[in-house]
């Protein structure tokens, strides 16, 4: 293949390994593993859902706003690498051509990022189960339902440095090949939007938080190994994933900005929590739903009383702590600071608010690890580049 001719449009539309077969190597020692994750083993990682819900929907969707996504925040333990976000996400009408959208950075400020539609891969259904979503290069396959997990891609990425890409829009010419192979198990239960508290229930039941959440959501911390080949070499490597399932209307009229953060650390434990301002009302805090995990057992309902809100774009470290507050009053504080993002600049008559997905470094009682956070506020309430 001549890789000059190599260009975006063919890198998206090209599907599994072809895709990038002539610019990157073939990875090497990614075969299926079996996965151990501390504290998993007593403890549901169901969190009481139907398995049946982590297969994907094959039938054609017509209602507006109709969606399904898989997708994960994902980060190498040494912090050598982190994906803000690696997505396939299928929208009605057109449900035949579902959206990637992946970001790649580096601490340095290298960032690689792909976006758009492809055609949806052809599905091997078993026992009317259908286990594999993809879209152009990228893939994920549900191997046992809150167990094991795979995603690849294979293909060509837009590069650049962090600074290019805050503007509007951002689009180069400038490729690089991006392969990898990876595999991921669960390790605390999942969050299910809506289960947290009273309130949660209640805010989700009134349609606002719900349509912007995607319908039926949930999230989950995992730990991963894989192969990474983005500078013509194998990379293998160990690290975590939040990994997000969601299906459903999908409706961001009344979206006006987020704070959402998450990590699992060494021992077990484990934090997340995703909060809305009242950008109506004036307060601080309008949906706010959230957990710690100390380990083992069920997840303990919490909500954010400190969060790090979107005030301006910076590239990394940036102090990125909270405080979650448990229903009996319990405080716990997690340290963080960001190790890097991937900027999403709306033109200046967009509705939807500047969006920055990061991941960061967290540290809490004595343990560290890597997870992630995203951040999005209306413009009037925050310093734009330039």
């Amino acid at each position: 293949m001549d890789h000059n001719k190599f260009t975006r449009r063919s890198a998206l539309v090209a599907g599994g390994a072809a895709a990038g077969a002539a610019l990157v190597p073939a990875i090497a020692g990614a075969s299926p593993t079996k996965g151990k994750g501390k504290g998993a083993s007593m403890t549901d990682l169901t969190g009481g859902k139907d398995p049946a819900f982590e297969y994907f929907i094959t039938e054609q969707q017509t209602e507006p706003g109709m969606q399904e996504g898989f997708n994960w925040w994902l980060w190498d333990d040494q912090g050598r690498f982190g994906f803000p976000r690696c997505a396939v996400e299928a929208f009605a009408p057109d449900w035949d051509h579902p959206h990637i959208e992946l970001g790649f950075v580096t601490p340095e400020g290298r960032v690689l990022r792909q976006n758009g539609a492809a055609p949806r891969h052809k599905e091997t259904v078993a026992d009317g189960k259908a286990s594999h979503f993809g879209t152009g290069g990228l893939w994920f396959e549900v191997v046992e339902p809150f167990k094991h997990y795979k995603s690849g891609f294979s293909g060509a990425v837009l590069t650049g440095d962090w600074n290019e890409m805050l503007v509007p829009k951002f689009d180069t010419q400038k490729l690089a090949p991006m392969r990898f192979e990876i595999e991921a198990w669960p390790v605390v239960p999942p969050w299910i939007q809506g289960t947290m508290s009273k309130d949660a229930r209640e805010r989700m039941a009134k349609g606002g938080e719900s349509l912007a959440m995607g319908g039926e959501r949930l999230e989950q911390l995992c730990r991963v190994k894989g192969v990474m080949n983005w500078q013509g070499k194998d990379v293998e490597f160990t690290g975590g994933a939040l990994r997000i399932r969601r299906k459903g209307v999908r409706k961001l009229e009344e979206f006006f900005g987020h704070c959402w953060q998450s990590a699992v650390f060494p021992s077990g434990k484990a934090f997340g929590y995703i909060a809305y301002p009242g950008y109506k009302t004036g307060k601080e805090y309008d949906y706010n739903e959230g957990f710690v995990y100390l380990g083992e057992g069920e997840l303990i309902p919490a909500r954010a009383v400190k969060s790090p809100w979107l005030k301006d774009f910076t590239y990394s470290g940036e102090d990125v702590s909270c405080v979650m507050e448990t229903e009996d009053g319990r405080q716990f504080t997690f340290g963080g600071k960001t190790m890097g993002g991937v900027p999403s600049i709306p033109p200046s008559d967009s509705k939807f608010p500047p969006l920055h997905q990061m991941i960061a470094h967290y540290t809490f009682e004595g343990e560290s690890a890597y997870g992630m956070i995203e951040r999005s506020t209306m413009r009037e309430n925050m310093k734009m580049p330039g």
